[in-house]
């Protein structure tokens, strides 16, 4: 293994400088998953570690309607704060859902944002055909053991899966993330910051070279939304999700006036379910409708052997989800 340096940054100038000047530089902070790809793994090599650890990207405000989380703030204490848990509480779930208290006392919501596929293909430096290490050489998941794969947003070039639990219920709230680099800041939506795979799996996301997430912004739900996250996964302790679900609605006598859903397990990004939106909203709350909307979530799947029972499973989340969240 080639040696790999390491530096703990200053400030944010500093931090952008010494990313920038380096092409395999990479910004390292909690919840990220570079050390155990590059010193663990050994399938990504960077240069130069990063550490922004310490500089004053943390705390969570609130701008009328909306919250503004700097990139550092660690998932406890997001999850403690009260806004989230009285106008957030989706959020908070898959919050609590996703990793033990110890995990979560460490790992920050830019680096749960930014981890990498679990993928075992990727991940393991003698499989040869993964498009995501080695742009053309292939996707080994698709004739191999595929049950913790995508099969929404996925192709014959790639299957890996987003294991995200808390951009479920961001993607489903319209979150938006704000990203820095020595050209300015910019905002993007996080429904736009990842992207498929399609004919080049190896681009995960949006990010410029030495662009630094810095804040990410959340719309609180409206006055007399509920909301849930369900997550089906093979063990009650901490796993990743076979299938889960972020879901808030609005109801006025019976019917749907408003409705947000996202859904993780089944995404090779977090996903927004739209097409299930457009058919719940306007539509009594029953189970004839709950249905009709995971039949629209999970439309042309792309399924292996080891993914095709996803799709029922995945809608069956759905309509449990929705059913929680009205009755």
């Amino acid at each position: 293994m080639s040696d790999i340096g390491y530096v703990r940054a200053a400030d944010q100038g500093s931090a952008l400088a010494l990313v920038a000047e380096d092409p395999d530089a990479v910004f390292l902070a909690g919840g990220t998953t570079e050390l155990d790809l590059a010193l663990k793994d050994q399938v990504v090599h960077p240069s130069r570690f990063v550490d922004i650890g310490r500089l004053p990207l943390r705390g969570v405000t609130r701008d009328g309607d909306r919250l503004r989380v700097a990139a550092l703030t660690t998932m406890e204490e997001l999850a403690a704060d009260p806004t989230v848990r009285d106008r957030l509480p989706f959020v908070r779930e898959a919050l609590l859902l996703g990793a033990s208290t110890q995990l979560r006392n460490m790992a920050t919501i830019g680096g749960n944002l930014l981890q990498r596929t679990r993928c075992r293909y990727f991940r393991d430096p003698e499989v040869g055909a993964c498009n995501k290490r080695e742009p053309g050489s292939g996707c080994a998941a698709i004739k191999g053991v595929a049950r913790m794969h995508a099969i929404l947003g996925a192709g014959p070039t790639c299957i890996a899966l987003h294991a995200s639990d808390l951009c479920v219920p961001l993607v489903a709230m319209d979150a938006e993330v704000e990203l820095l680099d020595a050209d300015g800041t910019r905002t993007v939506p996080l429904t736009q910051f990842y992207r498929t795979p399609g004919d080049r799996p190896d681009v995960e996301n949006v990010l410029r070279h030495g662009e630094l997430v810095t804040h990410v912004q959340v719309p609180l739900l409206p006055a007399g939304a509920r909301s849930g996250y369900l997550k089906v996964r093979d063990r009650t302790s901490y796993e990743f999700a076979t299938t889960s679900a972020g879901a808030a609605i609005t109801v006025e006598d019976g019917t749907i006036t408003w409705a947000r859903l996202g859904l993780g397990g089944v995404g090779t990004v977090p996903w927004r379910a739209w097409e299930a939106e457009s058919v719940l909203v306007g539509a009594p709350a029953n189970e004839r409708t709950f249905r009709a909307a995971a039949e629209a979530a999970i439309r042309d799947p792309f399924t292996v052997p080891g993914t095709a029972f996803k799709v029922e499973l995945a809608k069956r989340t759905i309509v449990r989800i929705l059913r929680t969240v009205t009755s």
